[in-house]
């Protein structure tokens, strides 16, 4: 699968700082120590409905890990994956009367227009689940012979008592994981299962729906192992962030690091786990089965600028729940405005301490409304004392550019 075309990152003078992020498996802010490659694993979409401001607030706080390593002297491996098969997908499909390949090939298309669009940083990996079934298919076999997984009725289970590590992501008590997984595609209360957490590798193929054959019969994989595959496959154990929202933590990232450590014999999967906040509408969280979404198409088609709302994603800390609204669209579009506005003249006030600024300011756990304000106060300046810097508002314009993915 294809991803969609980077945006090029303009060169800026010096080097940024060695970025430190909040790790929910330590519950601290933590150095991330790369070599001289960074690896970075996103989740990516089920698409069926795509892209809300959910998915574009988690995709925009990665695109910063990126552009912060980037800028520290980095080059780094970003993998993605898209779950282009799951049961929220062929039910949107069968309730649509839509065929499922074609549902998912034109919200991905949609993905990557948006992505496109809000200048995020392409990955260099870019997997589907369907194309990823090879992958998967191996590691589900190797944790059946190591004794990590067992048949239920056709299906393939995950047993968590094979990793002495669960629950180390999330630090969640089990009654609490027992209703998360519930909630989210897990299936705590059925029978024979020899823990209500253990989670499904591969399901054994269902009338009407698509599957694959493999050594433990026809059926399709299940969530968290298809990112298990793929991140084994590019990045190998240890990768240095595995990132998402923060309703992943668990099961997803909780279950693919058990699945990891068991299949591999070691430890860690990844080396900080990172989570982006919830963003709702109205009071409530905003998504796809609340059918309360703002989408960036739609904002799109309707002529808003997508640096505004890149802009308007940036105004609020990644870890951060918050709401969308109107008022903070509108005020992304002011600073958008002002921001074009003071770096229209070919000289201004110096820009060396604005770069610096936003700099630390990101290498600190992406504090982005800092960032924000240090070139709301450079625009400041420039509006009320100029400057004769020849080119300082060029590198502010760049600076926006490379680490903020806002082109002025």
């Amino acid at each position: 699968m294809y991803a969609w075309p980077a945006p090029e990152v303009p060169a800026l003078p010096g080097q940024g700082a060695p970025l430190r992020l909040f790790d929910t498996s330590s519950g601290e802010v933590r150095p991330t120590r790369p070599g001289p490659v960074a690896g970075l694993y996103v989740c990516g979409i089920t698409p069926y409905d795509a892209t809300h401001m959910g998915h574009a607030a988690t995709y925009n706080a990665f695109d910063l890990v990126q552009r912060v390593w980037r800028d520290a002297g980095h080059r780094v491996r970003y993998v993605q994956n898209v779950t282009d098969v799951d049961d929220p997908l062929l039910e949107r499909a069968e309730q649509t009367g839509e065929d499922w390949v074609h549902l998912a090939e034109r919200e991905t298309q949609l993905f990557r227009d948006d992505m496109t669009a809000l200048r995020m940083l392409a990955p260099e990996h870019y997997i589907g689940a369907v194309e990823a079934i090879p992958l998967i298919i191996p590691v589900i076999q190797h944790l059946l012979d190591n004794g990590a997984a067992y048949d239920l009725e056709g299906d393939v289970y995950f047993s968590v008592d094979a990793d002495r590590h669960f629950g180390e992501v999330a630090h969640l008590p089990v009654a609490e994981m027992l209703a998360l997984s519930a909630e989210r595609g897990g299936d705590p209360e059925r029978p024979g299962k020899k823990n209500p957490l253990d989670a499904r590798l591969w399901m054994a193929a269902r009338p009407g729906e698509p599957s694959w054959e493999s050594p433990f019969g026809a059926g399709r994989p299940g969530w968290h192992i298809e990112c298990v595959a793929i991140a084994l496959k590019y990045l190998g154990m240890g990768f240095d962030v595995q990132g998402g929202g923060s309703d992943l933590a668990f099961p997803h990232h909780e279950l693919g690091a058990s699945h990891a450590h068991a299949e591999q014999g070691t430890t860690p999967y990844a080396k900080l786990y990172a989570h982006a906040g919830m963003v709702g509408l109205d009071g409530e969280k905003m998504s796809k089965s609340l059918g309360n979404l703002v989408k960036v198409s739609e904002l799109r088609k309707g002529g808003t600028d997508p640096a505004a709302i890149r802009l308007a994603l940036l105004a609020n800390h990644y870890r951060a729940d918050w709401f969308w609204t109107d008022d903070l669209l509108a005020a992304a579009e002011q600073r958008l405005a002002r921001w074009r506005a003071a770096v229209s003249r070919p000289d201004g006030p110096s820009a060396d301490a604005t770069l610096a600024a936003v700099r630390e300011a990101l290498a600190n756990d992406l504090d982005a409304p800092t960032a924000l304000a240090a070139i709301d106060a450079w625009a400041e300046r420039q509006e009320s004392e100029g400057g004769s810097e020849e080119g300082a508002p060029g590198v502010v314009s760049r600076t926006a550019d490379a680490l903020l993915g806002v082109a002025l």
